[in-house]
């Protein structure tokens, strides 16, 4: 006589969905990390904030957030994750520091403006203009960390630290419009296929 088992789901399809996508933005950060040019002052210029952003706008503020930790704690354990093969505590405790910290909560601000909650909602549903205001009050989390946190490493006024990283502010700028336009894209490619 045979006998019947019921399946028992262990962990949701949800969840089992988040976390691959949140390792493979993370293992995503970790590659556009090395496409850096490294600049006097000990801040490289680099296509890091890209996955950061998409963690926030696909994962919403948990999952997102989640993503760039994990990140972070790979390149905290050692392995050479950070802007041009950094890695370790020393790393994270330099000048970029602060940046890295910011990243992390930008990610969590992007997904909560975007999401409205801890649950994600598709990506075919996020506006474009829901996008851009997530984007821009995440660059204030890491600069609002990144630049203090650089004055303080370098031994330079907030000012001079300020002033130092204005240049990048272009860069992030068009990094956010890629971003938005990458939305506005997905958003109507979905609209014509649903």
């Amino acid at each position: 006589m045979s006998e019947r088992h019921e399946s028992v789901e262990l962990v949701p399809d949800t969840t089992v969905s988040h976390v691959a996508v949140a390792v493979l933005l993370a293992a995503l950060t970790a590659v556009l990390s090395q496409v850096s040019i490294p600049l006097p002052g000990g801040v490289p210029f680099s296509f890091q904030p890209f996955p950061v952003f998409f963690a926030g706008l696909l994962l919403g503020p948990v999952w997102g957030g989640f993503s760039v930790l994990l990140y972070l704690v790979v390149g905290l354990a050692g392995a050479p994750v950070f802007s041009d093969g950094g890695a370790g505590v020393g790393y994270v405790l330099g000048p970029t520091g602060g940046f890295l910290v910011g990243f992390l909560l930008a990610a969590v601000v992007i997904g909560a403006v975007v999401h409205r909650s801890a649950t994600p909602t598709p990506f075919g549903d996020i506006s474009a203009a829901v996008a851009a205001v997530a984007l821009v009050l995440a660059l204030v989390p890491i600069y609002g960390v990144g630049v203090p946190w650089l004055a303080d490493v370098q031994g330079w006024t907030l000012a001079r630290a300020a002033s130092f990283m204005a240049p990048f502010a272009v860069g992030d700028a068009l990094k956010v419009a890629l971003s938005v336009g990458i939305v506005a894209g997905g958003s109507e490619t979905l609209d014509r296929l649903g």
